[in-house]
């Protein structure tokens, strides 16, 4: 920003984006994506971050400090533990794993040092859907911060700010991934801190400027060309995902199929609950699900099975239009024995927007091969 005099300069403000004083600050270009995604989520604020780790670990080294406890949900994305055992440990800040499954389990591990409550809906690659309300509440009681992880969400499964549609109860922070359905392409890297008091977001705000995050033009731009197709995307996404569950769920040598709008699948109650009366009364969902193999199939066989698809390709993103699919060694992600499981391997895929007769073809001739001999 170029200013016509030092009177101008000294009185522009960027807190409140009545104005604009340096790119890190936001531009005009920034600060309308930062609006729509707010109005997405039902927000009132939002700051745009390199990443959606960015966005989580803006959110702790605003928060917390020496001395203070941060809970951590065991299904919770890799990165966000990652951070806490490591980095956060460093500035004196312990962190404590919880049952996601277990609102009790969540409610015992508060204590008076604990500062920060992340959530997660659905939970990373094992997709269990929480009681994200009775978290909330619980949270509520104990008058600690809450901050969700609503990538899988994306604004469209469920309202964070308005879980019970009256305006009485949502989490106080919502985060996101806008690499996966707000980019939708792959090829962005970007993530959001959406909040709805003003307070809350100013603190975070000032971190933000401190620790200097700050986002491309031209990413951001590309988000914005995308965002107006988000629905549809996502929409396309769940349907096709949704048609690949089920057919797997009648797969030889597949233990259990993950995805919280199957009945079975671990917390579905919750996700109907939530999610059930968005999209036409068809609920709504991302599109990934997860798979357990049975444990005769051993990693050799699996590995294979990977490499054998031809239309999904190997790698850890989602939300984009290419098909992906990753095995997971789960027991070294977990702090605890996940009871709700069927033993065996954990394999996830995220569909993209190829034909879905195309890739349950894909997924039956490399099962055909890689499965032949148990």
């Amino acid at each position: 920003m170029i200013f016509p005099n030092v009177a101008a300069m000294r009185a522009r403000e960027w807190k409140d984006k009545s104005s604009y004083t340096y790119g890190l600050h936001g531009t005009p270009t920034t600060y309308q994506l930062e609006e729509r995604l707010a109005t997405l989520e039902g927000g009132l604020q939002c700051l745009l971050v390199p990443s959606g780790l960015a966005a989580i670990a803006n959110v702790a080294l605003a928060l917390l400090r020496t001395g203070d406890e941060v809970l951590i949900p065991d299904n919770a994305y890799g990165p966000n533990k990652s951070l806490a055992e490591v980095e956060l440990r460093h500035y004196g800040i312990r962190h404590v794993v919880y049952d996601p499954l277990d609102p009790a389990d969540l409610e015992a591990k508060i204590t008076s040092a604990t500062k920060l409550v992340w959530l997660e809906a659905a939970g990373s690659v094992t997709l269990e859907f929480p009681d994200l309300i009775e978290q909330v509440r619980i949270c509520r009681r104990h008058g600690v911060t809450t901050a969700l992880d609503n990538t899988w969400g994306a604004g469209l499964a469920f309202a964070p700010f308005d879980l019970l549609g009256d305006g009485q109860l949502g989490v106080d922070i919502s985060v996101h991934a806008l690499t996966k359905y707000p980019s939708g392409g792959g090829d962005v890297l970007m993530g959001s801190i959406t909040t709805r008091d003003q307070p809350l977001h100013l603190r975070i705000k000032l971190t933000h400027m401190r620790l200097g995050l700050g986002v491309g033009g031209n990413d951001v731009e590309a988000v914005l060309r995308s965002l107006p197709s988000v629905a549809l995307r996502y929409h396309a996404h769940d349907a096709a995902t949704r048609s690949l569950a089920r057919w797997m769920k009648g797969q030889p040598g597949i233990a259990q199929v993950l995805h919280p709008a199957l009945e079975d699948s671990p917390g579905h109650a919750h996700w109907k609950q939530l999610c059930g009366k968005s999209n036409g009364g068809t609920g709504a969902a991302a599109g990934l699900f997860s798979v357990v193999i049975d444990p005769r199939h051993g990693q050799q066989q699996i590995d294979a099975f990977c490499d054998g698809l031809r239309l999904f390709k190997i790698g850890y993103s989602w939300g984009g239009p290419m098909s992906l699919v990753v095995p997971y060694d789960l027991p070294s992600m977990r702090s605890g024995p996940s009871h709700h499981l069927k033993p065996g391997t954990v394999v996830r895929f995220s569909i993209g927007l190829e034909a879905v007769d195309d890739l349950r073809y894909d997924l039956a001739q490399s099962m055909a091969r890689a499965f032949a001999v148990a």
